[in-house]
Formats: C-alpha cells, structure tokens, sequence
C-alpha cells in the first residue's frame, strides 16, 4: 500500500448523536397507551350517573315485587332516594335535607308525583306513622326522581 495515498484520506469521524425527534415506535406506542386510558377513565367518569341510575332503578323494581307492605316499602324508596342523591348530588348538598326541604329537593329533580300529600305520606310511611296507601305515587316519585325528570 502507498502510504502517500492513505494520508490524503480525511480523519475518521463519529456519525451524529441519535436526535430525540421523532421518537421511536415504543414511545408512540405508550403515547397511544396513555391518551387511550385518559380518555377510558374520563368515559367512566362522565357515565357514573348513569350507571348508578340504571343500579337504583333495578333496585326500585325489586323494591317493588318484594316489599310485603307499606310500611316496608316505604322505609326501602326513602332509603333508596337518599342514597341515590348522596352519591349522585353529593353529601354537602343532601345529608343535611328532612322533612319539607328533603321533599322539596326531591320534587326540583324530578319526583314532582312526591309533591304533597304523596310526599308527606312516604315520610310519614318510612318513619312509622299512619299509612294512606300511596303506593303507586310514591313508586312514581321515586322512579322520576331516579330518572331525572323534571
């Protein structure tokens, strides 16, 4: 070999540093990964009510074909109510509801059959006083109010 020739040649030199865009297949893979679980936990978010709309009306359903009397059927609609507005509208703005203004909140979302004398005779049911028979109002409140209809 001729000398001469090899030192004409230029230095050897190191290619570039790999640049940070655009990122490898993985990273697009977890990036898709990410935006794909943000957007499942903020469906499931969203949809809550829902789910506990369709749970509280299974449960009204049973309530009523296995509720032996008034006063049993009353007690379980008034503690279905509370419990499906404490986790639908929250602890502050129910648990501190009886009486009149439980009923008048009840009736704002959507219970209007339960204004009244309906109302006040569930109440009155529930909490072992005299019964009027009201069984189809109160099944009527609780059904629109678990639905939503105002």
């Amino acid at each position: 070999m001729n000398n001469e020739l090899l030192k004409q040649l230029a230095p050897p030199h190191a290619p570039p540093p790999p640049g940070w865009w655009p990122p490898a297949p993985g990273w697009w893979g977890l990036a898709l990964l990410l935006l794909l679980l943000a957007a499942a936990l903020a469906y499931w978010y969203w949809r809550k009510p829902a789910r506990l709309r369709r749970i509280a009306l299974r449960e009204l359903k049973h309530l009523q074909t296995h509720a032996h009397d008034d006063r049993q059927l009353a007690g379980g609609l008034q503690d279905l109510l509370r419990r499906y507005a404490v986790a639908v509208y929250g602890r502050e703005t129910v648990a501190h509801l009886s009486g009149d203004a439980w009923l008048a909140f009840v009736v704002a979302h959507g219970g209007n059959a339960l204004a009244g004398d309906a109302g006040q005779s569930l109440l009155r049911a529930a909490y072992g006083s005299r019964l009027l028979n009201d069984r189809a109002p109160w099944l009527d409140g609780a059904r629109e109010f678990l639905r939503g209809r105002r």
